[in-house]
């Protein structure tokens, strides 16, 4: 570890860190991607059009990133979704389908019609992206099969951890990034858009049988799961939501100074990523902690109308 990393704000922490720096000490085999222009630009196609479909929010952000990168950005984006549709949406046996996705999502030579593989192939080729983050997104998708409750925060950051920070650490490979010190703050950033995701999709995990919010913190603050079944409102509810809110904030306070360790032309990119995310949190708190009744969300004009200052902060970045 480099100095610096060693030092840690949570318990937490020091697991993660390890299994994020563990890839950038093995170097995986070099990857050559053997078909056609034609075949690789409808790839990436396909991958700009379910990114648009599936996250207005990261469409825009990753607008902001030259050509290259972008596609890139996308084609990680569709990686991540469709594995993330497989446990949510499919039906069958979602783990045998993962399987079977997995051995094709990150076949070093996928075939030339199966174009998010493709474009992923090529992307982590390009920009030598440990191919062990993908198999530990992987792994922390397959864990919503498994796991639908989590006892403290410690056990919630580690499944953020596998669902967010790893997509994270990839995307800070497309970027570019100088030190091992950027590996801290890229953790720490997934694991507050995580939080992020948690707090504004309470409602709809529920219906779909799951409940992300630590249990310890549930019962410290009186909110029983009928009340969140219930969709109650209860004075315990939005004193859970206001600690959990600040505890997301102070997440991005403490993450965002990694932007400056981003090559530059990606900085505006992360920035605005991670303070359109956080304004989600606003929505919430504007709302009472309500997020059975409506899906926080910022408008088109919001996300617009933030991005001058996003781009001054993004031109400031420094540690």
């Amino acid at each position: 570890m480099e100095r610096g990393l060693t030092s840690v704000t949570y318990p937490w922490e020091r697991r993660l860190l390890a299994l994020a720096l563990g890839p950038l000490q093995r170097d995986d085999p070099p990857v050559s991607i053997q078909v056609g222009p034609t075949a690789l630009e409808r790839a990436y196609a396909t991958c700009a059009a379910i990114t648009r479909e599936h996250s207005k929010t990261f469409y825009l952000a990753s607008g902001l990133l030259p050509p290259a990168k972008r596609q890139a950005a996308r084609a990680l984006y569709a990686f991540c979704r469709v594995s993330d549709d497989l446990v949510d949406r499919a039906g069958g046996d979602p783990l045998a389908s993962l399987e079977v996705w997995r051995q094709r999502a990150l076949a070093d030579h996928p075939a030339a019609d199966d174009p998010v593989p493709l474009a992923w192939a090529d992307t982590r080729a390009r920009y030598r992206i440990p191919v062990e983050y993908a198999q530990q997104l992987l792994d922390g998708v397959a864990r919503d099969l498994r796991v639908a409750r989590y006892p403290t925060f410690d056990d919630l950051a580690a499944y953020a951890y596998g669902v967010a920070s790893t997509v994270g650490l990839m995307t800070m490979h497309i970027i570019g990034f100088v030190g091992q010190e950027a590996v801290r703050y890229a953790v720490k950033l997934g694991v507050a858009l995580q939080l992020t995701n948690i707090l504004r999709d309470v409602g709809e995990d529920w219906a779909a049988g799951r409940l992300y919010l630590p249990q310890d913190e549930l019962v410290a603050f009186g909110v029983r799961e009928a009340d969140i079944a219930a969709g109650r409102l209860t004075a315990g509810w939005q004193a859970l939501m206001r600690f959990q809110i600040q505890r997301a904030r102070q997440l991005y306070t403490e993450a965002l100074p990694g932007i400056a360790l981003l090559h530059q032309d990606g900085r505006l990119a992360i920035q605005a990523a991670a303070e359109l995310y956080q304004a989600i949190l606003d929505d919430i708190e504007a709302h009472d902690g309500d997020v059975f009744s409506r899906r926080a969300h910022i408008s088109a004009w919001g996300k617009l109308r933030r991005l001058p200052g996003i781009w001054r902060r993004a031109r400031r970045a420094r540690l």
